[in-house]
């Protein structure tokens, strides 16, 4: 079985995402081994310009080690795709021999480039921005949906 893991940056605090991300966590155990790693988050008032690039900095490298097989990072600037092409893409990696794929969000400021380097896609949703949290709730429902399109199931219409 297919391990996916989504390393994020942050807790989750509000109930009723944090419901909406068991339930699609539970609904994906029996497509894939799923699991959700968070990395501490980067406490901050306000900063600056070169503030946000040291927070990303050190969000990445709490993030660098949880990168597991094949990376998509969720950022503004990547590619966008539909749901059945993010199920094209999970089955490539699949058929491909890769036994483990990881999805990554960065905290308030995005992504460091390292870790935009690291990943072997980056994903965006929108060219809209959402906060991390509702982003982890939408990021788990896609990929279920994905597992859902490949499975043939009616989720997906």
């Amino acid at each position: 079985m297919i391990k996916v893991r989504v390393a994020a940056v942050g807790r989750v605090k509000e109930k009723y995402f944090a419901e909406g991300i068991a339930e699609y966590s539970a609904r994906l155990s029996r497509y894939c081994d799923f699991k959700i790693i968070e990395a501490a988050e980067e406490t901050f008032k306000k900063t600056s310009a070169a503030g946000e690039e040291i927070i990303r900095q050190r969000e990445g490298e709490r993030l660098l080690p949880l990168l597991k097989g094949k990376v998509i990072a969720a950022a503004i600037e990547g590619k966008k795709i539909s749901s059945a092409g993010l199920a094209e893409k999970l089955s490539a990696y699949a058929a491909a021999g890769f036994g483990e794929i990881t999805f990554v969000i960065g905290g308030s400021y995005g992504l460091s480039d390292e870790i935009k380097r690291r990943a072997d896609m980056l994903l965006s949703f929108s060219d809209m921005t959402f906060p991390h949290t509702l982003f982890r709730l939408m990021l788990t429902e896609q990929i279920y949906r994905a597992f859902s399109i490949l499975g043939g199931s009616a989720y997906h219409k």
